[in-house]
């Protein structure tokens, strides 16, 4: 049972908001608009379930006039089958939410071992997670892809921005295997080899302050695959935070657009340090949890000769792995959502 005191709460946030809003001038409108949009679904949420509530309370009357006995019993049925749901959906509601969910992602996809077939598969990820921006919407930038002489990845980062696309991708980090029979294979042999992707929150500025003395900046001419696409002038750029030793890339034709492109990775990366940072922290006093938050941590295995992908960390085959790799996608990271919120409400339990 959800008490009623914490429903009052957010029925009194909400009515606050409604009365500011329409007294707001320019300069709070923005985010009275932001948080009153946030907080609509939820208070719907709540209304649902009270009224339930006071729905069965009205039923449950009925009971002691004869008149009305058989459809009070008759409505309390059906009430009773509508409030576990009903419930649910608050408990899921009420849940804190990741600050990051609504940020557009930075993706980095890198080769691990397995030498040439690894750079390949890192290749067929990146197609995969473009397919499935396409697909979903999102805009698909990419900000540094150095190939390989047989067309893989030897390192890939973009940036994806629409709707929710953090809160959807945020479950991919770690490291992806594959088992397939490699095209520079004569044998016919399979051999196992993996990649690493990381999704990261895009920082802004006010998340991470950079001082300039903290950061070496190098320009260089950019090359594509076995020197192709060589650009003429120094317009890649090279930064180096020297506190941590991260390195960050970019190589598109405008050496101002590159370094403003590699300073917001930059901030991403260190954004990310630091929620990694306070999400050990709260490992150690959490039930359940999707994965460990270790990008060394083996999360999927992607099996070609018998056509199935396994998420080791839920336990779900999907024998679909022509369509995920075309970037169908939904049905894992839905399953993946809904057992990071069923670990989620496995803490709130005492």
């Amino acid at each position: 049972m959800i008490a009623p005191e914490k429903l009052d709460q957010i029925l009194s946030r909400f009515e606050f908001l409604e009365a500011k809003l329409a007294q707001a001038d320019g300069a709070d409108i923005a985010q009275l608009s932001k948080d009153y949009a946030e907080l609509k679904p939820v208070v719907e949420t709540v209304q649902m379930y009270r009224g339930l509530i006071d729905d069965r309370q009205e039923a449950s009357a009925m009971l002691d006039d004869p008149d009305l006995k058989s459809l009070g019993v008759e409505e309390l049925e059906r009430i009773d089958a509508a409030l576990p749901d009903a419930e649910h959906k608050v408990q899921l509601a009420l849940l804190p939410k990741d600050a990051a969910d609504a940020r557009p992602a930075i993706l980095e996809i890198r080769p691990g071992t397995g030498g040439d077939e690894a750079a390949l598969f890192a290749g067929d990820l990146r197609r995969m997670y473009q397919r499935l921006a396409e697909t979903s919407g999102w805009q698909f930038q990419v900000i540094e892809e150095t190939e390989t002489e047989l067309g893989g990845l030897k390192e890939f980062v973009a940036r994806i921005s629409g709707d929710g696309v953090f809160a959807r991708l945020k479950f991919e980090s770690g490291v992806h295997r594959v088992q397939r029979v490699p095209t520079t294979e004569s044998g016919g042999r399979i051999h196992t080899s993996a990649a690493t992707v990381a999704v990261l929150p895009e920082a802004e500025e006010v998340d991470i302050d950079i001082p300039a003395n903290d950061i070496r900046i190098d320009t260089m001419r950019a090359s594509g695959a076995g020197g192709q696409h060589v650009n003429t002038t120094d317009s890649a750029v090279r930064i180096t935070h020297l506190p941590t030793g991260l390195v960050v890339t970019s190589s598109e034709k405008s050496q101002h657009q590159n370094r403003a492109v590699a300073m917001q990775v930059l901030r991403s990366r260190l954004f990310d340090m630091q929620r990694q940072t306070l999400d050990e922290e709260r490992a150690a006093t959490r039930k359940v949890q999707v994965g460990s938050g270790d990008r060394s941590e083996r999360i999927r295995t992607y099996n070609f000769p018998q056509g199935r992908m396994t998420d080791h960390r839920i336990n779900l085959t999907l024998y679909k792995l022509d369509a995920v790799m075309q970037g169908d996608l939904a049905e894992v990271l839905d399953a993946l959502s809904a057992a990071d919120q069923a670990a989620r409400l496995a803490d709130l339990d005492p």
